[in-house]
């Protein structure tokens, strides 16, 4: 299967943001992706460094004008599109979710982000509530069914918790794909954000050896300010790759390029995997009780 990740830079202008947005959707597919990635919250700017309640304006419903924009795109296309929008789910409620459009089928799917960070630049939590985490209705840790395959969709800050990741492989996730908004503070050292952007690339990849599924990761790029002007702003490092299931990089993008990735995955390699490290078959899951616990004092 040939898929895609699509790594751009965002605006505060949506229009502007969404047409690098189909730019790229536009030349993956030319070049044979059937499956394509977007980051997170490609549509705007990452307007989260600072609290302001007029940002909520920036928020659509999944059948707003940017959900359309991309449904239609992905049936020309005939491919599916994983795009992310930040969803107004009624007043007051508003979610980060990342969206499936599936060709001809439309909208077939969402994920609503579960793990929310507070952190100073990432103030995520007074924008976003988590997903719901109920099976029965297909939200929270569930794979979404496509006509390529299912998918345990995850974004951004989910991607650092090896318990989201088991949990969408354990319900039979063909892929991981994680669409993403990260980058380094302008002030830290440079063997800092070599660790920051080390660590974030090793993990991810682990998330692949430890369940044999092929991922997928999509990051922005390009220095977004702080327009309230407390922070120094966030440098977007870029590095969206694809990696297979012993974490093998297939393809990995720069830290500062407008790119796509296209690449042919084998997708019984993944099982292949699994029968020679079977992770699966030997967990003890008799013993693991206590990982539903805050912290074992």
């Amino acid at each position: 299967m040939t898929v895609a990740v699509v790594q751009q830079p965002a605006w505060p202008d949506k229009a502007k943001s969404l047409a690098a947005s189909e730019a790229g959707v536009r030349a993956a597919a030319a070049q044979g992706a059937k499956l394509v990635l977007l980051q997170e919250l490609h549509a705007t700017h990452y307007f989260c460094q600072y609290e302001d309640p007029a940002l909520f304006d920036l928020a659509e419903p999944l059948d707003g004008p940017t959900g359309r924009h991309l449904e239609v795109l992905a049936r020309e296309l005939d491919i599916v599109l994983v795009g992310s929008l930040f969803e107004r789910r009624a007043p007051g409620l508003y979610h980060n979710t990342a969206v499936v459009y599936d060709g001809d089928q439309g909208r077939i799917g969402h994920y609503r982000k579960m793990h929310i960070p507070d952190d100073p630049g990432f103030y995520e939590k007074f924008y976003f509530t988590p997903g719901d985490a109920d099976a029965e209705r297909k939200e929270g840790f569930t794979p979404i069914d496509t006509s390529v395959g299912r998918l345990g969709i995850l974004v951004c800050w989910d991607q650092w918790y090896p318990e989201a990741a088991r949990l969408m492989a354990l319900a039979g996730a063909e892929l991981l794909l994680y669409p993403t908004a990260i980058g380094w503070d302008p002030s830290d050292s440079d063997a800092e954000k070599t660790r920051q952007k080390d660590a974030w690339t090793l993990i991810q990849r682990a998330h692949g050896v430890a369940n044999g599924l092929p991922v997928l990761v999509a990051n922005r790029v390009g220095f977004e300010p702080d327009h309230s002007g407390v922070g120094g702003g966030i440098d977007f490092w870029g590095g969206s790759f694809v990696c297979g299931p012993q974490g093998e990089l297939l393809a990995h993008a720069d830290a500062a390029s407008e790119q796509q990735l296209v690449v042919t995955l084998d997708m019984a390699r993944g099982e292949h995997t699994r029968r020679i490290w079977p992770y699966l078959r030997d967990r003890r899951i008799d013993a693991y009780g206590d990982l539903t616990r805050r912290y074992r004092d």
